[in-house]
């Protein structure tokens, strides 16, 4: 049975090739994935995983094709499909950054990564996670009034990634967060940074646009000098 579409694969590409234009300025913001990279680094060394074959997903920073060795990278605003068989494989480490959240069929695209993976081959995936945006979700609340919309789409919690490393047959699954707070001076500012971040709104069913009234009544809910929280979630596994 087909998965159902949740998430424009048109938009999803769309949102990652822009953020990959602005990543280009100076200055861009990257906490999110800086983020996901500085923790994926202390897992490697922690678990004293030394990868030669490595398979890194959604990395714009080519900070671990730096750091680590034999690494191809990968990017799906230039064509890689996760949801779909990968074209090579036998990889002893794949790690995907930011990008499994917004797919339609999670528990395919976690199959076909371990599919890749060689026996005792080690997988980590990040992205961002449900408890993520509290103050967004608020303010796009107090804006729609009594007729919300689809603003923010679902994201994963870290009972249902265990469940899904379970299903996608990973040895050793182990899902866990962490939460990431950055303080932002408007609405607008936060906005900025998720489309630079590819992680705005790519719902295939968004709701209607703000009209300008309500535009200001999320500005004024979401306030200045407000903290906003990020979960990201961590999914770790080892190929049988």
């Amino acid at each position: 049975m087909a998965a159902p579409t949740i998430f424009s694969p048109t938009r999803r590409l769309a949102a990652r090739r822009r953020a990959l234009r602005l990543q280009a300025r100076s200055g861009a913001p990257r906490y999110l994935l800086d983020d996901m990279v500085e923790d994926l680094l202390e897992r490697l060394a922690f678990l004293r995983h030394a990868p030669t074959r490595a398979l890194i997903i959604g990395d714009w920073t080519a900070t671990l094709v730096e750091r680590l060795a034999g690494v191809m990278s990968a990017e799906p605003a230039e064509g890689f499909e996760e949801e779909r068989p990968y074209p090579c494989g036998e990889f002893d480490f794949i790690a995907s950054l930011g990008t499994l959240d917004t797919v339609n069929d999670l528990p395919g695209a976690l199959l076909h990564l371990r599919a890749a993976l060689a026996p005792g081959g080690l997988a980590i995936v990040s992205f961002v996670g449900a408890e993520s945006l509290p103050r967004l979700r608020a303010a796009m609340l107090e804006a729609d009034g009594e007729r919300p919309a689809a603003r923010l789409h679902p994201m994963v919690d870290v009972r249902a990634g265990a469940q899904l490393l379970q299903r996608a047959g990973f040895a050793d699954p182990v899902a866990d967060s962490r939460t990431l707070s950055v303080s932002f001076s408007s609405l607008d500012q936060l906005v900025a940074d998720l489309r630079s971040q590819a992680v705005s709104n790519v719902l295939a069913r968004p709701g209607p646009p703000l009209s300008a009234s309500a535009r200001e009544k999320a500005r004024a809910a979401f306030g200045s000098g407000t903290v906003e929280t990020f979960e990201i979630i961590t999914l770790t596994g080892w190929a049988r």
